[in-house]
């Protein structure tokens, strides 16, 4: 098995719902959402779910904030780290190695995008 199947790659919904109370994941997007995770060999999670996994082991997940810089500077999950990046396959590819850098040699968390 290689280096990067490992990781458990989760890719976080409805983020702002949990900071802000707000819904940000309409119906019809969640269908895009839920293909291109599908695709991407992605597994979704809640707000819920995400709150659950830092409530037991905060330091077994590793949060991927990919707005842009601006964004992660106005505001962002407590412990995240700025990736910023864009949501397509070239840019999953041409920043591939510096990905492998940020996730560092561990294998044992959970990884979530968001």
């Amino acid at each position: 098995m290689d280096r990067t199947s490992r990781w458990i790659p989760l890719l976080l919904l409805a983020i702002l719902g949990w900071l802000g109370g707000r819904e940000t994941v309409s119906a019809a997007s969640m269908v895009e959402v839920q293909e291109e995770a599908a695709r991407g060999g992605y597994q979704l999670i809640d707000t819920e779910g995400l709150r659950q996994l830092l409530d037991r082991d905060p330091a077994a997940v590793l949060l991927v904030d990919t707005r842009q810089e601006w964004e992660y500077a106005a505001g962002h999950i407590a412990g995240a780290v700025s990736f910023p990046m864009e949501p397509t396959w070239l840019a999953r590819l041409t920043r591939r190695g510096e990905l492998s850098q940020l996730l560092g040699p561990s294998q044992e968390r959970v990884v979530v995008f968001y």
